[in-house]
């Protein structure tokens, strides 16, 4: 769809009131947020039904055209294991042109092949806090999957591509319970040894309260994991997302993930609920006067969208709230 196509149904398919939210600046806060949008991959790749490839690319096409600049494409997983991303050598070049970053998961050095093979020139791999979620999701021991990411992080370098590590796991895990602060640093600085160059903390299964949030990211910058590389990826299980991004935003972090209208959960672990709704996010920053580049009008109508392809509604507030394309509105 054009931008003429997508700005229209975001004025119709969105209501709110001028001026909202008004933005009242927090001291202490970065002044822009970079959005790391997942819902193109973490989103559909838990969904029970298999999306087409063709409603995969108009998805990314909007998200980007409503600003987001950093758009996690897909991932080059076997097929037998996360089959509703089967189609990525379809996907990937229907999106490649958008003049955003496109990362795209790889599982290891058969997934960097492919994902090299097309032009990706951001990867990311998917590493574990704790010895229970590793075998559930990799059928390996923490440190066997740290040493069979440690070929693929430094192909990827030599190829002078981008990578991010994800280390899910970070506050708690459904089979250990609370994670210690000091296991999830000792991964953060494998990562980052092999040649990581972002780490995304993972919230998996949404049990993170804002002081335990602290408590990590200052360990972390005490060992010598820079805060400026440093992403977050809160689930809202218990409703603690936004409270938790804060509480990050306090500590300097200026990369957050998040997944249009709140898509995606966890395949490997059944305790875990969608990913913060990326317009949630954005309407807590732009209240907060921190810039994102995103207009929430076509964010909103995005989701919408979406959740008409999936046939069911979002489960974002703030879609919610904006999406009811039958009550009055003005132009966001």
């Amino acid at each position: 769809m054009t931008s003429q196509g997508i700005q229209g149904q975001g004025v119709q398919g969105t209501r709110g009131v001028q001026g909202l939210p008004m933005p009242v600046p927090a001291a202490g806060l970065p002044a822009r947020v970079r959005i790391y949008e997942v819902g193109a991959r973490d989103g559909l790749q838990n969904e029970k039904t298999t999306v087409p490839t063709e409603v995969k690319a108009e998805f990314v096409h909007r998200l980007a055209e409503a600003g987001l600049t950093t758009i996690e494409a897909t991932s080059f997983v076997h097929p037998k294991w996360v089959p509703q991303l089967a189609d990525a050598e379809e996907l990937f070049p229907r999106v490649a042109g958008l003049p955003v970053a496109l990362p795209v998961l790889v599982p290891n050095e058969r997934g960097l092949d492919r994902a090299l093979a097309l032009g990706a020139r951001r990867v990311a791999v998917f590493a574990s806090a704790t010895e229970s979620f590793a075998k559930a999701n990799l059928n390996r021991t923490l440190d066997e999957s740290l040493a069979m990411f440690a070929p693929v992080v430094r192909r990827a370098k030599d190829e002078g591509v981008l990578v991010r590590g994800y280390v899910s796991m970070c506050f708690g895990d459904p089979w250990e319970g609370p994670v210690p602060a000091a296991q999830v640093v000792r991964v953060c600085r494998a990562l980052r040894d092999m040649g990581c160059d972002e780490l995304s903390l993972g919230d998996t299964i949404g049990v993170a309260t804002p002081g335990q949030v602290r408590a990590l990211l200052s360990l972390l910058a005490a060992e010598g994991v820079p805060t400026e590389a440093v992403g977050v990826h809160f689930h809202d299980t218990y409703g603690q997302a936004l409270a938790n991004t804060y509480a990050a935003l306090e500590q300097g972090v200026t990369t957050v993930d998040a997944s249009a209208g709140g898509l995606g959960g966890c395949p490997y672990a059944k305790s875990a609920t969608g990913n913060l709704a990326t317009e949630d996010l954005v309407w807590m920053l732009q209240g907060l006067g921190i810039d994102t580049g995103v207009d929430l009008g076509r964010l909103v109508a995005t989701s919408v969208w979406m959740a008409g392809r999936l046939g069911r509604p979002s489960p974002s507030r703030t879609v919610r709230a904006l999406g009811n394309p039958t009550q009055p509105h003005k132009d966001q």
